[in-house]
């Protein structure tokens, strides 16, 4: 090799290669500015609050005076107490049936209205109308139809089921359920429209060659169109769980947690604690529980479905 090609070659000893260089060299300032802003805000606004939350919940406040460190001893109090662990239970019963439910549903309603028919965006509308509305909304319109002279009560004696009447919402045995139900019926049109978003992306070649081969409707929807639907499954389980967690608004308006904590979920308990008795270091450590079983959850799911592509 000649002196004239060795001296023409980049040298990429003690620094980034050139090419990577020159593409760090392409990006503007003006671009950088515009990344930094929003990483500087979402750093001041969620994270450095997420992290006080952490250091809070180590510690005794009630909103004034100077905190004081007492450790986990928060974390030992929660699992002692009562209420906590029926708050924990109603959260699972909480997250499997909103999540079961409005997976189900709103992938059924996906699948039957994904077609060119005369009225199906009317249909598709009226479904999704639910989630225009605020969940505390929701909640009094439900409230009003569990009523013991409300629509669910008229409807089941007109159906000759009056002895199925109860106080839906004053009842220990259903309240929990009966503020599900209204939660998943806000719930199923939004992962309608995130399933008909993603069977648009499905293409219609391979299930026209399923069918040539003589596959049933049945296998073509679980052996062609869900593994096209992985992305989409993906979203649905990270929007239901986080959902299923942060759930608030709906029960404390039907509800309140009652009755006698039958109805009680982390969320609304974290409320209670915070700004009725302001033990605002108990309520942090349910917080942080809450996130760690919200991301115990998600990096599961992520982790398993990284290992079902490779």
């Amino acid at each position: 090799m000649s002196i004239t090609k060795v001296a023409a070659q980049p040298n990429t000893v003690g620094g980034a290669p050139p090419k990577r260089r020159r593409i760090t060299r392409k990006i503007p300032v003006l671009v950088w500015i515009f990344l930094a802003v929003p990483a500087a805000i979402e750093a001041a606004w969620v994270f450095w609050p997420a992290v006080n939350s952490f250091v809070l919940s180590t510690e005794k406040w009630n909103g004034a005076g100077a905190p004081l460190s007492i450790g986990f001893k928060n974390y030992s109090d929660l699992f002692s107490d009562d209420i906590f662990r029926q708050a924990l239970r109603n959260n699972v019963i909480w997250a499997i049936g909103f999540g079961l439910f409005s997976v189900a549903g709103g992938l059924g309603l996906a699948v039957a209205l994904n077609r060119t028919r005369r009225g199906v965006g009317l249909y598709r509308s009226a479904i999704y109308l639910p989630m225009v509305f605020s969940l505390a909304v929701t909640g009094l319109f439900w409230r009003l139809l569990y009523q013991p002279d409300g629509a669910v009560n008229t409807t089941l004696d007109g159906l000759g089921l009056g002895s199925w009447a109860t106080q839906w919402l004053a009842n220990p045995d259903t309240a929990i359920y009966a503020v599900l139900v209204a939660a998943v019926w806000r719930q199923v049109g939004y992962v309608m429209v995130l399933y008909l978003a993603g069977l648009k992306g499905c293409d219609p070649t391979l299930d026209d060659a399923g069918a040539v081969d003589g596959a049933s409707p049945w296998q073509r929807f679980w052996r062609i169109t869900m593994p096209q639907l992985r992305g989409v499954n993906m979203v649905v389980f990270a929007v239901t769980v986080i959902d299923s967690l942060r759930t608030f608004d709906i029960v404390w308006t039907m509800t309140g947690g009652g009755p006698y904590h039958s109805s009680e979920l982390l969320s609304t308990y974290m409320f209670q604690q915070a700004f009725t008795s302001l033990n605002l270091g108990y309520a942090s450590a349910i917080a942080v529980v809450i996130f760690v079983i919200a991301i115990g959850f998600i990096l599961t799911y992520l982790v398993r479905t990284s290992r079902q592509e490779d």
